[in-house]
């Protein structure tokens, strides 16, 4: 297997060489520090891993994928970014790593990477995570990692979330049902600063998409499907509501 670490830090790219001291044996790994080498080692070895830095001196990791012609490979970026490239990346299904690169977090990531068979997705989960970095006002996607693969959807499709055990369904206005494998509570997280909010320990609903709310305590969404809000989250529920109108 052919892994390329790529990072102007040497402490960074020894940091990651210490962590894969224990694959060596099953490894072929090349590290670069510029990014025009970088794009042609990619472009050579065709590696099945990348470690990619975001900032490598004045340009950036994306700036060598939008130049490789190969993007057959598991990617793993590594970075100092802060909160709003994270939510990115989660939003793109594209594996991270916070620095410093703690032994945990690299066993996680490099454990997926091994076993992963959607390298074929990586320039769609590009795109979701660009769009995401960017102050565009475009319609913003998400990546949904489903048994099969994964599926990218507008996230302004959305209309509910619903919980299944450790999956979810996803309905979209497209009378479409998605199911990915994550729980309702990591959407839930993920989608906080889209106006969903949770209604149920089972049910997150996009909140532009309520039709009508009686006072029973069920809320019906415009896919006519009729859900209950939970009483201790009813007062959080409305006010929620009513910020969207203002």
């Amino acid at each position: 297997m052919k892994v390329v670490i790529i990072d102007d830090e040497q402490h960074s790219t020894n940091r990651i060489l210490q962590l894969l001291e224990p694959y060596k044996n099953k490894l072929h790994i090349e590290t670069f520090n510029e990014v025009a080498c970088a794009i042609d080692g990619i472009n050579t070895l065709k590696p099945d891993v990348v470690f990619l830095d975001v900032q490598i001196h004045d340009k950036t990791g994306f700036d060598i994928l939008k130049q490789v012609d190969f993007l057959n490979f598991s990617l793993i970026f590594t970075t100092a970014y802060q909160q709003y490239a994270i939510d990115a990346f989660k939003f793109s299904a594209i594996d991270y790593l916070l620095k410093p690169v703690t032994s945990e977090d690299f066993e996680s990531a490099i454990n997926k990477a091994f076993e992963r068979g959607e390298r074929n997705q990586l320039s769609d989960k590009m795109d979701v995570l660009l769009s995401h970095l960017s102050s565009s006002k475009f319609s913003k996607k998400i990546s949904l990692a489903s048994i099969k693969g994964f599926v990218f959807i507008d996230i302004d499709s959305i209309i509910r979330c619903e919980s299944s055990g450790n999956y979810t369904y996803i309905f979209t206005t497209d009378k479409k049902m998605h199911t990915a494998t994550k729980t309702l509570k990591y959407f839930e997280e993920l989608l906080v600063h889209h106006e969903f909010f949770r209604i149920h320990n089972s049910h997150l609903i996009n909140l532009h998409y309520v039709k009508a709310y009686a006072k029973s305590g069920f809320v019906t969404l415009s896919d006519d499907c009729k859900l209950e809000v939970s009483v201790r989250r009813k007062e959080h529920f409305l006010k929620a509501c009513n910020a969207i109108l203002k």
